[in-house]
């Protein structure tokens, strides 16, 4: 028997606790990535940039961050005047740079990552990583839905 949609279907209450918990670690973020002056958007771009290896365009970086391209633009603008990331001209292309990450840049995420991955692991402290694993299907699965929804009311 399939339960209507309403406050007591266990599906709805699912969604508000994941939208209570995404708030709450955005907050707590913030917290944590402002001891170094940076935002958590900052901090994913630092990130991203680390994990590419030789850079990426601002599309690329609006496409994996979830982000519009001119939000991007901003968050880039900031750290490339902090000296932690930089504008190069992409190869082959004149109208087009990739975005690096410089030695600063570098320097500054082997101090925090240590601190991040163990702050991360305490707030998974209770959850095992098998159902951790499991729960990241299931959360992935939900946003394809999500996308699903939204692109079937343009």
């Amino acid at each position: 028997m399939r339960t209507k949609c309403g406050e007591a279907d266990p599906r709805y209450r699912a969604l508000i606790e994941l939208l209570r918990t995404a708030d709450t670690i955005w907050d707590a973020s913030r917290v944590f990535f402002g001891r170094w002056d940076l935002s958590p958007s900052q901090f994913n771009v630092l990130n991203l940039l680390r994990l590419s290896g030789g850079g990426l365009s601002q599309t690329d970086l609006s496409r994996q961050l979830i982000m519009h391209r001119s939000n991007v633009t901003g968050l880039v603008d900031r750290l490339e005047k902090r000296g932690l990331v930089a504008r190069q001209d992409a190869a082959g292309d004149r109208r087009a740079y990739s975005v690096v990450l410089t030695a600063a840049g570098a320097a500054l995420l082997r101090q925090i990552l240590p601190l991040y991955y163990r702050g991360a692991n305490a707030a998974w402290s209770h959850v095992s990583a098998r159902r951790a694993s499991e729960l990241t299907g299931d959360l992935r699965q939900v946003a394809q839905n999500a996308q699903q929804i939204a692109g079937s009311r343009t």
